[in-house]
């Protein structure tokens, strides 16, 4: 299967200029809701975790929310596991809503990665809760792969995110993009 084509196939990866979360500008964008929005998708590449992860013994799959969670829910499902989420609260990411995950087997996973925080901030929840950390991974990982943990993607790209004030395609007078939650 050739991901890349995939993904630009449903219009996951985009090229243009683009204006990040974070306020950083980049030439390429994930649009991660086009692969969420399709179950054949979501599936084919969650697939590609649990095939990873089968000999991992994992008991739980916890995801941040928001799409960590759909993530979480369909490598769980195939992986015969329980599913749980990460969520904010009072400033902080964390397992709540009674999960049980205290010396268990976990798997963290993710939709994109591009600072690893979001995994980051998981994967010291759940160890907050006394679990087992088996691993990580991610549908799609636009980091620089300097991360203080080890992980597994299903696609990787280096992609190169500018400041706006030094942005080479703000002074190309490439039209800027907002697409992000919109």
């Amino acid at each position: 299967m050739d991901l890349e084509q995939m993904l630009k196939d449903l219009k996951v990866l985009q090229e243009g200029h683009f204006l990040l979360n974070s306020g950083l500008h980049s030439k390429y964008y994930f649009q991660k809701f086009r692969i969420l929005e399709n179950p054949e998708a979501t599936s084919t590449l969650c697939a590609m975790i649990a095939d990873h992860f089968k000999d991992a013994h994992i008991e739980w799959v916890i995801g941040p929310t928001s799409g960590g969670i759909v993530i979480a829910f369909e490598v769980a499902r195939q992986m015969g596991a329980r599913t749980g989420i990460a969520e904010e609260y009072d400033g902080k990411r964390m397992i709540r809503r009674g999960y049980d995950i205290n010396d268990k087997t976990v798997l963290i996973v993710d939709d994109v990665m591009t600072t690893g925080k979001s995994l980051v901030e998981t994967l010291d929840a759940v160890k907050g809760k006394g679990a087992r950390v088996a691993g990580a991974a991610v549908l799609i990982d636009r980091s620089t792969g300097k991360m203080p943990f080890e992980y597994y993607a299903t696609y990787a790209r280096t992609v190169e995110n500018f400041d706006p004030a030094n942005c080479p395609l703000c002074k190309a007078k490439v039209p800027l993009s907002t697409l992000g939650g919109l």
